[in-house]
């Protein structure tokens, strides 16, 4: 049975192995996510510019890229409008849930300065982006009977020979993410004899995310008598974030480009999470119980007995590195190909005891391939874009299903200054989700099938 979450998607230490909600290795994962948003452009060719450069979004995967802009000075945005399908299978009951979510993606500027000396370094740019990393926003249901029952008592029954309500009938878990990491980053590049380009960049992360998570079971006694329960868990984190970024651009020819980039560690050094997953009257949750023979109900929150606690803790993230090149044929075209390697054994957490979660990262988790490739090709005013990606799941017994698999589709118009731009993407993975983790022989985790549609578009202005 696989121990974690692998999706774009997851309490305090003591309680992990008793919570319906995401425990800290899945959170760090989750924390290490990228969506790959960026300008339109750069989703239409799916990410593959490490050795292209000449889009603001370049940053994130080389900051020599900036560099390779030949006009002044650029600023662009771009929206974004998602659909998330989620399919969910537990016990051969299925339920599709399928939401849609908006927002402002991508927004960043360049400023290129030339050198009209006799300086090697030809060029210098700045640049600046902002991007949606991760976003979040997602919800999902699971429904079916796995034939235990977690909740057989009722806590108000004071009788000699209590009621024991061990026969299940159903299980419903509701699971409802918000928030994002946002990434905010600064790079300088420059140009060495007209063929070298070479950037460096700092990144600023701030994560808000939260979880609220629903379990409802419905058990009886065999003798008509029904008990009812819900259980509610939530989770409520913020941080803060860094990391460094340095590459370079080689022109070996007009047509042949290589590239080749490395991202740190993105250092969370404070995380701060709020959660009910708390002991309450016994209870790591909000929990309300009805029994259909007797008309009290039972709320271990009566009275505004809401009990959190706070944890503040740190995480390092894995190092990227990727290698790149791209043919450019002219001005008619070109393709570009980018291959990164991820280590998941560098996560780490640290501010209290998380050695059975470092140990798990060591032991459970793998160092990662992905694969991005995109094209372009204009015809006179108009470009018509695509790209493929490939990510390999960071859990070193995942199926081939849950690495994640993706196209992309787009075009462009240059109306000469202005610049408008238009791009699809699909893509799909599965995982699972265990919301039962403290019964691991009784119950097995929900099966989960993720698709991912997003439409973006942008815009560009040349200062």
């Amino acid at each position: 049975m696989k121990k974690i979450i692998l999706f774009v998607a997851f309490a305090t230490a003591t309680f992990t192995s008793y919570s319906q909600a995401l425990g800290y290795e899945d959170l760090a994962i989750l924390f290490s996510q990228n969506d790959g948003n960026g300008s339109a452009r750069f989703v239409a060719m799916s990410g593959a510019f490490g050795a292209l450069g000449g889009d603001v979004s370049s940053i994130t995967v080389n900051p020599a890229g900036i560099s390779v802009f030949t006009g002044e000075s650029q600023v662009s945005a771009a929206f974004s409008s998602r659909n998330t399908d989620y399919l969910t299978t537990y016990y051969g009951n299925s339920i599709n849930t399928n939401e849609d979510y908006f927002n402002i993606s991508n927004a960043g500027a360049t400023f290129s300065f030339h050198d009209t000396g006799r300086n090697d370094w030809n060029r210098t740019a700045i640049g600046v982006n902002y991007r949606t990393l991760v976003d979040f926003s997602n919800t999902f249901i699971a429904n079916g009977n796995s034939g235990f029952a977690s909740f057989d008592n009722f806590p108000l029954d004071n009788s000699t020979t209590p009621i024991v309500y061990n026969l299940a009938e159903n299980q419903q878990f509701t699971n409802i993410y918000d928030g994002d990491i946002s990434e905010l980053s600064l790079a300088v590049s420059g140009v060495y004899q007209r063929n070298l380009h070479v950037g460096v960049g700092l990144n600023f992360y701030d994560i808000s995310f939260s979880q609220r998570a629903t379990l409802r079971e419905v058990n009886n006694d065999g003798n008509g008598n029904t008990l009812d329960a819900r259980f509610y868990q939530e989770n409520f984190t913020n941080g803060t974030g860094f990391s460094l970024s340095a590459g370079f651009i080689y022109r070996l020819s007009n047509f042949f480009r290589i590239g080749a980039s490395y991202q740190s560690p993105t250092w969370f050094t404070e995380i701060i999470e709020d959660t009910n997953i708390v002991n309450n009257d016994g209870f790591l949750g909000d929990t309300e119980i009805i029994v259909s023979n007797d008309n009290v109900i039972y709320d271990n929150t009566v009275g505004g007995n809401l009990p959190i606690q706070s944890l503040i803790y740190k995480l390092r993230t894995p190092s990227k590195f990727t290698l790149s090149t791209a043919l450019v044929f002219g001005k008619v075209g070109l393709i570009s190909l980018d291959i990164s390697s991820k280590n998941y054994q560098g996560l780490n957490l640290s501010g209290d005891d998380f050695s059975a979660e470092n140990s798990f990262f060591d032991t459970e988790l793998r160092n990662t391939k992905s694969l991005n490739v995109g094209t372009e090709w204009r015809l006179s005013r108009l470009s018509l874009r695509a790209g493929l990606k490939f990510e390999e799941s960071p859990d070193a017994n995942a199926l081939n299903s849950d690495n994640l698999e993706g196209y992309s589709l787009g075009l462009g118009y240059n109306f000469g200054n202005v610049k408008f731009d238009l791009a699809y993407s699909n893509s799909s993975r599965t995982g699972v989700y265990n919301f039962y983790p403290q019964y691991p022989s009784q119950v097995s985790p929900a099966d989960l099938s993720i698709d991912n549609t997003m439409i973006t578009a942008g815009v560009s202005i040349n200062l």
